[in-house]
Order: C-alpha cells, then structure tokens, then sequence
C-alpha cells in the first residue's frame, strides 16, 4: 500500500502522530487513496514506522473524528468517500492579481473623518489607568441599561452649558452609535409610522428605515434649511433633521422655521422631531446656533448626540434626549437590553469630562480644523470661476459646486483614477437630483493640514482644472 511510503521526521518539533495524520489526510484529498480502501493494521503500521500503537491510533481517530476515515468493528480503518469531502480538494481562492494591484486610497476626503493625530492620548490615558484599579472592581459587572449615570450627568450638564438643552439624567440613554438608537426609535414608534426626511440628507437614516415598512417622505432643503411647509398636508409624524448644521449642505433652520416645526409637533399627540446634532460643536463665524430642542416647550423633540466628531468615532459613544412622555415606553421596551457600550469606557468619557479635558479639546480642535478650513478655502479660491463653496462656515466638511462640464460620476471618477475619494451629493439624495451643476461633498478633517497643499491641487488636477 502506497501509504507505507509515509516518512516521519522525528527531529520536527510537529509531533509523530500528526505528521501521520497530515499524511493520511493528503493522501485521501489528493486521491491517491480512494474510498473504500482499508488502511495498514495499528499494529503491522506501528511495526513498520516503528512507533508505538499509540501513535498510529491518535492518528486515525483524527482522520475519524474529521470524517476521512471510518472503522469497522474487527475489520479495520476504511477511507470514507472522497465525493463527500470535496470542498476540502477545493484549492484556495487566489488574490486577484488586479485587485492586489490596486493603488491605495492616497487623501480620503470623507465629510465623517476627524484629525486623529490631535487626539488628547496622555489625557486619555491618565484617565484610564486611574480606573483600571483593584477599587473599580466593580465596574466588570453589568451596569445600567441606560448607561452609566456618572456619563448621563456630565452629558445634561455639557448640554445645558453647551447647546442650551435643559434634560435630566434620567431622559438619556447611551447607544453604541447613533445607528443604533436610531433602530431603537424605529421599534419604539412601530411599522405604521410615516417618516419625513431631509433630502439631500444624513443616508443612514434612509438605509435603516429601508428595511422597515416604513413609509419614507423626502422634504426638500434651501437656504434656509428644512422645508417645513411641506408636512402640512402630509401624513408625517416623526421628521428627522439636522436643524444647526444641515448635512451635507450646511444650512442653518431659518428661526423662523424653527418655529413652523415646534408648532407642527405639537398639532398632534403622535408627531415627533428627531433633532441630530452631529457636529454641532465646530462652528467658525458667529456665535454657536442653540439646538432646537433647547426651544421645546411641548416636549416634542428627541435629541441626538455623538462624540463620533467631537472625541473619535471608534469610541461608539452616542446618546438621546427622550422626551418624558415616551420614557415609560421605552423603558418597557427596552429594560432588558444591555446598555451597548463598554462601562470601563463610559467612566473614562466621564471622568474626562469633569475634569474639564473634553472643553479643552474642543476649544484645541476648533483651532485645528478652522487652519484646515482656512487652508482649504485659500487653496479653492483662485478657481471660484469653475468652484462654487458652500456650507463653509462650520462643520468638518463644505460642498462644492463645479463648473468645468463634467457630471458628478465623471469627477468622482477621475479623483478615484488619483487615489483620491470623494463623495457626490446624489449619495445622500433619495430623490433625483435636479438638472443643476454637480456637487461633492468635500471633508477636509481627515487629511493633514501640512497635505492638504497636495491633495487639493491634486483634486483639482483630476478634473482638469486649472
């Protein structure tokens, strides 16, 4: 029988009976030993290869245990059919030569990405290692479904302070991101709810709700943000909206509007306003715009926070603001969950906030990302003929508008030709687009304030701009 040709190295470190095992199973799979046929004797095998029995039987009750081989009561070891254990003989999928050719992604001018390089580490760590003591032991069990209480305080506290939101601690929950709490209204306000949403707008809303039954209602935006004017009429009862800092356009809900939509929510018990405030602290002209739901007198607006921007977003830490009419609700749907983000991390975020560390990074980060901003509007300004900027005044992206006869697929195109990425506004639209210039929607917090002399020009270089 060809397997006796099996050589063993007893100077490798692999011990003898899975050289053995190796062995066999090769044999099988490459189909040098068909199916049915009967394998050596434990001990005429043992005697050949001299090695104990032992190791001839831990080999062959692997190639059992994996299925190679069966053994038959007095009769001996027989292989299975090779048919049954074809994807085994299947041979590894090879890398796509195009694919493993494929140039990286040079500047990535994502509107979510943040200057990770500012971010406060010594703080960060000084901080953690007071936590990570035998004395928090008890912060490895489970905590409150809420999340922790110490976070809640510092949250209502730097809401009050900050975006001029009177709540208590009880009116938060903490969510690993805001996707998620945004699933949880989802189920809180049920499958017959009616939606309206921003259009152009933050997509993710759109993605969740596409896989709900949902009805979805696009609300136009201009100048002056929503347009609040088409709900009446309309059977929407919940709008979600980014009423301090629209995205992507940048606009700001008129004062005027603002009202329009506090009184709308309040015409009808079941009509809500989902408010997310997802940069709100970045603001480069003027005083910071309030938060809408620092007017809501009805208790009509549900909040939306995230240190996604301010802090980094892999630290998953996002909250809401429930009005106290729906907290008995929630909290009976949702008292059994587990909060989603880790207890060790929401104490550090807390501690980091008391101690006045998160005010100074943003006060540090505002600097930084008005540099990058200046910087990038200097570098756009001598080509204002074929390059509209809008939305420049806070946040960590604008939209540019171009002017050089290419469509919007065309310029995203040509950028990813020189390992640029950029984002067309038709990626945040649910509706068609109207016959007008294309936009990109251009972050420019991700990329070094150093590399952005680079990186702009070469953008511009892309689409033939000169």
């Amino acid at each position: 029988m060809e397997i006796l040709a099996c050589q063993l190295d007893r100077s490798n470190s692999t011990p003898l009976y899975e050289q053995l095992y190796l062995y066999i199973k090769q044999e099988i799979t490459e189909g040098r030993l068909g199916y049915g046929e009967k394998l050596p004797s434990k001990r005429n095998f043992a005697a050949f290869l001299k090695v104990s029995q032992n190791t001839i039987e831990t080999a062959y009750e692997q190639l059992i245990a994996e299925g190679f081989v069966e053994g038959r009561a007095r009769k001996g070891y027989f292989v299975l059919a090779y048919e049954d254990l074809e994807y085994i003989q299947t041979p590894a999928t090879k890398r796509d030569n195009h694919q493993s050719q494929k140039q990286p992604i040079r500047y990535n001018f994502h509107p979510s990405w943040i200057d990770t390089a500012s971010f406060p580490f010594t703080k960060w760590r000084k901080h953690a290692k007071t936590l990570l003591s035998q004395e928090h032991h008890g912060l490895l069990l489970m905590g409150s479904w809420q999340g922790e209480l110490e976070l809640r305080e510092e949250i209502a506290y730097y809401l009050y302070h900050a975006r001029g939101v009177k709540c208590d601690p009880e009116q938060i929950v903490i969510g690993a991101g805001s996707e998620l709490l945004l699933q949880q209204l989802v189920l809180l306000f049920g499958e017959r709810a009616v939606y309206g949403v921003e259009d152009p707008g933050y997509h993710v809303i759109s993605r969740i709700l596409a896989h709900y039954p949902n009805h979805v209602y696009p609300l136009r935006v201009d100048g002056e943000g929503l347009d609040v004017g088409a709900l009446e009429g309309s059977n929407v009862q919940l709008v979600y909206t980014t009423p301090s800092h629209h995205f992507p356009y940048g606009a700001v809900l008129s004062a005027n509007r603002r009202v329009q939509l506090l009184n709308w929510a309040s015409s009808k018990e079941d009509h809500y306003v989902v408010e997310d405030d997802y940069d709100s602290e970045f603001r480069y002209s003027g005083k910071s715009i309030p938060a809408l739901k620092s007017m809501d007198k009805a208790e009509k607006v549900i909040y939306l926070g995230s240190f996604s921007k301010s802090l980094i977003p892999s630290l998953r830490i996002s909250y809401m603001v429930l009005p106290k009419g729906l907290l008995p609700i929630y909290r009976n749907l949702f008292s059994y969950f587990h909060c989603s983000v880790s207890r060790i991390d929401q104490h550090i975020l807390a501690r980091f906030m008391r101690a006045g560390d998160f005010e100074r990074h943003l006060n540090r980060m505002r600097k930084i990302y008005r540099r990058k901003l200046d910087k990038t509007l200097k570098l756009l300004k001598p080509y204002a003929s074929q390059i509209n900027v809008i939305g420049e005044h806070s946040g960590l992206h604008m939209m540019l508008s171009v002017h050089n006869g290419m469509e919007e697929k065309e310029l995203v195109e040509r950028a990813k030709k020189a390992n640029i990425k950029i984002h067309s506004l038709s990626a945040y639209s649910l509706s068609e687009m109207e016959n007008s210039a294309p936009k990109i929607v251009l972050g420019f917090a991700g990329i070094p304030e150093e590399e952005l002399e680079i990186a702009i020009p070469l953008l511009l270089e892309s689409w033939q701009i000169e």
